[in-house]
């Protein structure tokens, strides 16, 4: 073929119903790969609600059916198998076509499995997984080895994610990070729970206190929720006016004056991000990447993370400056962290070269452009990618300016 505008069907193990890292990735890949001027459908179980993201996210959406709730990776993922997919499948790259598939999470039970087992094109797979001793993983490579073979180039989020790839399967992998779009809170009205955002209070000991924000499942024990509850008293001592909000689903007993929001949309998210003074994330383990991070340091928060190696990796270059690191699981690590982000002349809306940096790092331009390297080594010789001649004026790529997707269901 000499044409350069590519195929590209993307294939995502968890339902878009519920929000989630790597959902928000293969939507971000595949507005930037449609502003590109590729063509890019996609497979996942569940169902796409109305005013999801998706809607406005350009591709064409198929479910292969049902999705359920199951425990995965010390959380609960969104995952489906109906008894009709193989045949959605087959439809699905019959009507597409693809000249490449892209799997994410390649050997979570779902869409990825029929897809490698019948599709004839060259297989992307992208690993999100940094559980070192992932029982499901070492389960599934060692029943279906053949799933395996059929990738021809595997990704990881984060070197923690490639090291599991290598220990587990026996290959190695791309590390590519998360593709990032920065929110832009000023263009949603602000909610109730929120007032205006404002420069950051000058705080310390005795003074006024700073805005504090949690987002992560309250009952999910990796996320951390309890660390922060932990050191809430000494937060408390110090700062006598400190607020905290968390977001997320599930629930646990809370101190009282904690404002506890409950599941966010994206909107939300990125409006309490702009709410608050510091991002707390005191995750315990299992974490292959820090978007949420990224997208609190790109809001003008001050971030105070736990030093798991993923989240080590993101904020490196703002340490000291919006970033400020703690030793996971200690409770008085963290309000030392909280107190040198509080005291480090950090004002919203300042810009320093490493946040700069940080944005062109994880900026869907940088992350994007990696990923079409990988796949024009996939490609046969006979289809080479070249930027489309065809392509459409930037704005066409942004979410909300594409015609929406034909969402289809499993039948």
């Amino acid at each position: 073929m000499s044409t350069a505008r590519l195929r590209i069907g993307l294939v995502c193990p968890y339902d878009f119903e519920t929000p989630g890292g790597v959902q928000n990735h293969v939507l971000g890949l595949s507005r930037w790969l449609r502003g590109q001027g590729h063509q890019v459908d996609v497979l996942a179980p569940g169902r796409v609600p109305p005013a999801s993201p998706a809607r406005s996210a350009g591709p064409a959406i198929t479910s292969t059916g049902a999705a359920r709730a199951v425990r995965y990776n010390g959380s609960v993922a969104r995952i489906g198998w109906s008894r009709g997919a193989h045949r959605v499948v087959e439809r699905w790259l019959a009507s597409v076509a693809p000249d490449l598939v892209h799997v994410h999470e390649p050997l979570v039970p779902g869409p990825a499995w029929p897809v490698l087992a019948r599709t004839g094109a060259p297989v992307v797979a992208t690993f999100h997984t940094a559980t070192p001793r992932s029982r499901g993983m070492q389960l599934a490579a060692r029943l279906a080895p053949h799933l395996v073979a059929r990738v021809d180039a595997a990704v990881a989020v984060s070197e923690a994610a490639r090291r599991v790839v290598v220990e587990h399967l026996g290959r190695d992998a791309t590390v590519i990070g998360n593709g990032y779009t920065p929110a832009t809170p000023a263009h949603f009205p602000q909610p109730a729970p929120f007032p205006q955002p404002a420069p950051s209070p000058q705080v310390g000991p005795g003074g006024p206190g700073p805005r504090l924000a949690f987002l992560g499942r309250l009952d999910e024990p990796r996320k951390g929720l309890d660390v922060l509850v932990a050191a809430w008293p000494a937060i408390r001592r110090r700062w006598p006016s400190a607020q905290v909000a968390v977001a997320g689903s599930g629930s646990r007993r809370l101190p009282a004056p904690w404002r506890v929001l409950g599941p966010v949309s994206d909107d939300e998210r990125a409006r309490l991000l702009a709410w608050c003074d510091v991002f707390v994330a005191p995750h315990r383990d299992r974490e292959s990447f820090g978007l949420v991070l990224l997208e609190a340091l790109t809001a003008g928060a001050q971030v105070v993370a736990a030093d798991l190696p993923a989240f080590v990796d993101v904020v490196a270059g703002t340490a000291g400056h919006h970033a400020h690191l703690f030793t996971r699981g200690d409770p008085d690590d963290l309000v030392r962290a909280l107190a040198s982000a509080l005291a480090s002349p950090h004002h919203r809306g300042s810009e320093h070269p490493s946040l700069t940096a940080l944005r062109d790092r994880y900026d869907w331009a940088t992350v994007g452009a990696q990923l079409l390297d990988v796949y024009r080594g996939v490609l046969p010789a006979s289809r080479p990618l070249r930027p489309p001649a065809d392509r459409r004026p930037a704005a066409a790529a942004r979410p909300g300016t594409s015609t929406p997707p034909a969402v289809r269901a499993a039948g």
